[in-house]
């Protein structure tokens, strides 16, 4: 048995071709669209996480016990983040 659905309305547009021109330009420009701090920053610093792990890469210390470079820049940002 299906459920019912209620749909809202949609609000009505607008009446004059001057107020329609308007609308028109806002929604091609993209005047009313924001960028969050976010969609930056966290690219850019997954993009920095992995040119560390890439640059890294070829000085492996599994076997020696030796903290890597990385671990050790983490650990100062943990450090002043906390």
């Amino acid at each position: 048995m299906s459920a019912p659905t209620h749909l809202r309305p949609l609000p009505p547009g607008p009446s004059s071709p001057r107020a329609r021109a308007r609308a028109a330009t806002r929604a091609t420009t993209g005047a009313g669209t924001r960028l969050h701090w976010w969609a930056l920053a966290l690219p850019a610093l997954a993009f920095g996480l992995l040119l560390l792990l890439l640059a890294g890469s070829g000085e492996a210390h599994a076997a020696t016990g030796e903290v890597s470079g990385l671990v050790q820049v983490a650990e100062q940002v943990l450090r002043a983040v906390g």
